[in-house]
């Protein structure tokens, strides 16, 4: 990778071969610090916080907005070293659009499970067109491991098209006999990673974590994109159609940052999937 996050064509390679790639020290200790402190001490954060059981009853708490704006995330999400890692990734020459980013709080002892799943088998509802248009990027805030739950991957999968999904607890899951015949076909990988790391992956990749079970939380931030070209026929919010208007790297230190307070959150109740779970009956929005 290239200081400004241009991917060498041996990393865009793996990319396509794997579904995904890891890249170190993606964002600096600093960087991390102001990020993992905004997203602990914002109130706009902490009041749009949702959680979503799993299927043992752990709670996972996730934060989730459209637009990004003048905030930390937002300098972080419009970064030029993102825009320019991801670019060549997508199958398309149109803008690079953000469709929504998502801070993952999991908590020591209490954060849930996420379930086997592909990001296009939620996206698939919202009818974008082209899952290898689709890519999300995640960034360690803290260490994420085996002991605390970290991303779990089935190498190469995203080559199987769309799985069918349904429900496990609150999330949306993929066909269990499917991820059971891939998890004999293709390797499983744990996605270790360290605070500033990131993992790019294709829409089709699926993964996985497992509760956080131990004494420390695990935090991330996930960033999802769409190029301009994917048509979105059943999606509301307008962010996936817009283009990211770039920032210079040195923003997230540098520039002034704004609240989180005007962002648009997502609302469970505005949420085609979470309402067809039943979660009105059971879960209060934090």
């Amino acid at each position: 990778m290239e200081k400004d996050g241009k991917l060498s064509p041996d990393e865009q390679a793996a990319y396509h071969r794997d579904g995904y790639i890891v890249l170190k020290h993606f964002f600096s200790e600093e960087e991390v610090g102001r990020l993992y402190e905004t997203a602990l001490l914002d109130d706009a954060m902490k009041k749009n916080a949702l959680d979503l059981n799993d299927q043992s009853g752990k709670k996972t708490r996730l934060s989730l907005w459209f637009t990004p704006g003048n905030d930390v995330f937002g300098y972080m999400t419009r970064s030029r070293r993102i825009v320019n890692a991801i670019t060549p990734l997508l199958d398309s020459d149109a803008p690079v659009c953000h469709f929504h980013s998502k801070l993952m709080q999991k908590e020591p002892h209490v954060g849930g499970a996420w379930e086997w799943h592909q990001d296009y088998g939620y996206w698939y509802k919202n009818q974008f067109m082209f899952p290898d248009q689709l890519i999300s990027v995640m960034v360690a805030l803290t260490h994420a491991n085996k002991a605390n739950g970290c991303l779990q991957v089935i190498r190469g999968s995203h080559k199987l098209g769309r799985v069918n999904h349904g429900f496990a607890g609150e999330q949306v899951g993929a066909d269990m006999v499917m991820v059971n015949n891939a998890l004999q076909t293709m390797p499983l990988v744990y996605c270790e990673l360290n605070p500033g790391d990131a993992l790019i992956f294709h829409s089709n990749l699926l993964h996985r974590s497992e509760a956080n079970l131990s004494d420390h939380p695990r935090w991330s931030v996930i960033a999802c994109y769409n190029a301009q070209s994917n048509l979105a026929y059943n999606e509301s919010s307008t962010a996936w159609k817009v283009p990211v208007d770039i920032v210079p790297d040195e923003a997230i230190l540098t520039w002034k940052a704004a609240s989180l307070s005007d962002a648009d959150f997502l609302k469970k109740e505005n949420d085609p999937a979470l309402k067809e779970t039943g979660w009105e009956n059971d879960v209060k929005i934090k």
